[in-house]
């Protein structure tokens, strides 16, 4: 089975935007981003929630279309309507069976973009294997946490870490 692995940039405050969904004070470029952008390449499946795919929308993102192209997309929303999807786009309702066959489906590991909420619906549903953080030296004091929702604690074990210039990049399993 596929694992998920939630890689995302934070502050060192926890958050993954500022109140205003604004990512301006994240590091754009360097080394570290750079890694960033190479391990996207590993990944063949990119879940998310509607409003972490909406968000591509102010980057210029055209509705239907894939953020990755080289990524199936799966978005998880009750709400979300699209037309002319693009064939990599598929828009699923909120299902924990529908996400356990997309781990069992053939491929690659799977990318979980972004989303407090959604992350934390898949935490406390026990999906996340991994996760790996792109930790950049930043305060934000608010804004949209890394978790949203998450009901207990969970352990997580190292397994590597890389320090660049811009930023660190640390990875863990999650243990349940």
């Amino acid at each position: 089975m596929r694992n998920i692995i939630y890689y995302v940039a934070i502050s060192i405050d926890g958050y993954i935007s500022s109140t205003n969904n604004d990512i301006s004070d994240f590091k754009a470029d360097g080394d570290g981003v750079a890694q960033y952008l190479k391990d996207l390449q590993s990944f063949d499946t990119v879940i998310m929630g509607r409003r972490t795919y909406e968000f591509g929308y102010q980057y210029g993102l055209e509705p239907g279309q894939p953020p990755y192209p080289h990524m199936q997309h799966y978005i998880f929303s009750n709400t979300l309507q699209l037309r002319d999807k693009h064939p990599l786009v598929h828009v699923e309702g909120l299902s924990l069976d529908r996400l356990i066959k997309i781990k069992e489906m053939e491929g690659t590991d799977i990318y979980l973009c972004g989303g407090g909420v959604f992350a934390g619906w898949l935490l406390n549903n026990q999906l996340i294997d991994r996760i790996k953080i792109k930790l950049n030296p930043l305060i934000l004091g608010s804004g949209i946490p890394m978790f949203v929702g998450v009901k207990r604690s969970y352990q997580l074990q190292e397994l590597a870490q890389q320090n660049y210039d811009d930023l660190q990049i640390v990875e863990y399993v999650v243990t349940y």
